[in-house]
């Protein structure tokens, strides 16, 4: 259901990118919401149907990751211009909830996406992630950011 559903939304996003004329991302992410709320309005017990939940977390996520993103890259632009001695360069042990592959190398991708992050290894019983960081005051709230932002908000979408 999810399938046929996420393929309809992407045929009625590219009907109305062919009827607008405009073919651009932006149009074809505008096509794309309007199409999810027709979907929405002419689906019968969609609080059973898991594709409506699904693609506003993906979107919220989207969203969140952006935020992390620009933060991190604000942060290592002070840190470039201003002095270096407030550097707190540190390796943290993060246990991880993630089991599969799969997990681990999204949570892998998403803490190497932000600047003065980086995954360096992670155990071969898969219970624990090896990060450097650049800004690392506190290793708990390090802990604790990358377990509740990170890899919670990523198992949520994936489970």
């Amino acid at each position: 259901m999810i399938k046929s559903l996420f393929l309809s939304n992407i045929l009625l996003a590219l009907v109305w990118v062919f009827a607008t004329g405009t073919l651009t991302q932006e149009n074809f992410l505008f096509g794309f919401l309007i199409a999810f709320g027709i979907l929405w309005l002419i689906t019968i017990n969609r609080t059973e149907i898991k594709y409506f939940s699904f693609v506003p977390k993906i979107l919220w996520f989207f969203l969140f990751v952006l935020s992390k993103i620009i933060a991190a890259n604000l942060q290592t632009v002070k840190e470039s211009l201003y002095k270096k001695d407030d550097l707190s360069p540190a390796i943290i042990k993060v246990p991880l909830a993630a089991k599969s592959d799969l997990e681990i190398t999204f949570l892998a991708n998403l803490i190497c996406l932000t600047p003065g992050t980086m995954v360096l290894d992670v155990s071969d019983d898969k219970k624990a992630m090896y990060v450097h960081s650049l800004h690392c005051e506190d290793r708990d709230t390090f802990i604790k950011e990358i377990k509740t932002e990170f890899e919670q908000r990523l198992l949520d979408l994936m489970r």
